[in-house]
């Protein structure tokens, strides 16, 4: 049994009746629900004092499951995926089947394909995407590990990971890309 399991079943629990986890990803610590629910996804909008024109990240576990949820994967995603050095996020046109407000006004999402251990452990076990945003109150600086986290995020969710609380070493949001019709990549964020 892996030290994170009693994690596990306990967010499956919370986010398949509708609640927030405050958990570890692949980067920073995020707050996290069912990308699928509406108004899970709206509470999440709500604990971060966010706008909701602001798009938030899905995480997502294997390329595979971006036909599902996009409506035209590019062709070579996978190998794309493959050359990135860190974790990104890319932004994609064509949104399917997720809430519709993680859903950018113009029909795009953001998506990252997870290597963490918990993360895909997590979200192939849910079987749906994973809504991923920074653990803070809009505006605010997002924690770089867990003791950062504020007290108002804690108390705001359904369920805190006890996995890798107590890792201190400082971690950085995703990059974010976007990729062209040409194929080439924008970084919207390094």
């Amino acid at each position: 049994m892996t030290d994170f399991e009693n994690d596990i079943v306990q967010c499956l629990s919370v986010l398949r009746s509708g609640g927030l986890i405050l958990y570890p990803t692949d980067t920073i610590w995020g707050i996290g629900c069912d990308a699928t629910s509406e108004t899970a996804v709206r509470r999440i909008y709500e604990l971060k004092q966010r706008d909701e024109s602001k798009s938030l990240v899905i995480l997502m576990a294997d390329p595979r499951d971006l036909v599902k949820y996009l409506s035209h994967p590019p062709p070579d995603i996978t190998d794309t995926i493959a050359t990135f050095d860190r974790p990104t996020t890319v932004i994609y046109e064509g949104a399917l089947h997720l809430a519709p407000n993680v859903i950018h006004e113009d029909g795009t999402v953001a998506i990252r394909l997870v290597q963490d251990t918990f993360c895909r452990h997590l979200v192939k076990r849910l079987r749906k995407p994973l809504v991923s945003t920074s653990a803070n109150i809009s505006g605010a600086p997002p924690p770089a590990n867990f003791p950062e986290i504020s007290p108002e995020i804690r108390n705001g969710v359904d369920y805190v990971v006890e996995y890798r609380q107590d890792d201190l070493v400082p971690r950085q949001p995703s990059r974010i890309v976007r990729i062209q019709p040409d194929g080439r990549q924008q970084i919207l964020r390094n």
